[in-house]
């Protein structure tokens, strides 16, 4: 089950950006986060009781608004360094080491997966890489700071991958929902903080609201993952998300597939695989 909820985290998770990158074309890039978040946030506390786990401990809580604070910093650090810095090299660097980490952590943890999995990973890796890489303008003297900020970026959404690995499997989905209660506020005050405009433009809004679910139903696939599976798996699968985004570009906008995204996708096809016929 950890591949295919991992696989299933993939695709929610590169369908939300998707359309998250839509509403932030028209709108405050913190804005649509903070939005999209709050409809996470609603999302997790419906589905919270549904599944009838109760058995939520303060540690529970804890690690939840900790890998929360974690992929809200590594977030805002990705705005920054997009915003100041190389795209080309800070959005590939993030995700590679965003995946790298926890992969690094499941090792020293214990986890030991067959060789055949591990030769899926193999390939995994360069194909997120890959499929993050974009070309955009000539290199100049910020290279450095670039590649400093995507490192810091991705070290901190490995850290949210870890944390919400450590909750408990009794506590349900719970600690999504302690994720989402210290992201919101800090996305909303850093709307204010820069003077951007907190209300989404019409015609923005319900795919804001889409993306902020689907990025919740991705989170729950991962933690359903990372508890039935190896974390390396659960990791490096869900990482493969700017696949399904890549192919939503090419279908929906139109956007030509370059060869080192097409090389991207075929890697991400042929690690999945291993991974799939090892685990």
């Amino acid at each position: 089950m950890v591949i295919i909820y991992a696989l299933m985290s993939a695709f929610a998770f590169g369908t939300a950006d998707f359309l998250g990158g839509f509403s932030s074309r028209k709108n405050s890039t913190t804005a649509a986060v903070a939005w999209s978040q709050g409809a996470g946030l609603i999302t997790v506390l419906i589905a919270a009781p549904l599944l009838g786990s109760f058995r939520v401990t303060g540690a529970d809580i804890f690690w939840g608004m900790a890998a929360g604070i974690s992929g809200a910093a590594g977030v805002m650090v990705l705005f920054h360094g997009l915003s100041k810095g190389i795209a080309s090299v800070i959005s590939p660097l993030a995700a590679l080491s965003g995946a790298v980490l926890p992969v690094l952590f499941g090792f020293l943890a214990g986890e030991r997966p067959p060789l055949l999995t591990w030769t899926g990973v193999a390939l995994s890796l360069p194909a997120i890489l890959l499929l993050s890489w974009e070309k955009r303008g000539r290199k100049n003297d910020h290279v450095l700071r670039s590649v400093r900020l995507g490192l810091i970026s991705g070290a901190f959404f490995g850290g949210f991958f870890i944390m919400i690995s450590r909750t408990s499997d009794g506590s349900g989905i719970w600690p999504l929902a302690a994720a989402r209660f210290a992201t919101v506020p800090l996305f909303i005050l850093l709307t204010i903080f820069r003077k951007s405009r907190i209300i989404l433009e019409k015609g923005t809004r319900r795919v804001t609201v889409l993306s902020g679910f689907l990025d919740m139903a991705a989170n729950v696939f991962y933690l359903l993952a990372a508890r039935t599976g190896y974390l390396i798996i659960a990791v490096i699968l869900s990482a493969l998300y700017p696949a399904p985004t890549v192919l939503l570009q090419k279908i929906v906008l139109h956007e030509k597939l370059t060869v080192l995204r097409i090389a991207g996708l075929v890697l991400s096809i042929a690690g999945a695989a291993l991974i799939g016929a090892g685990g």
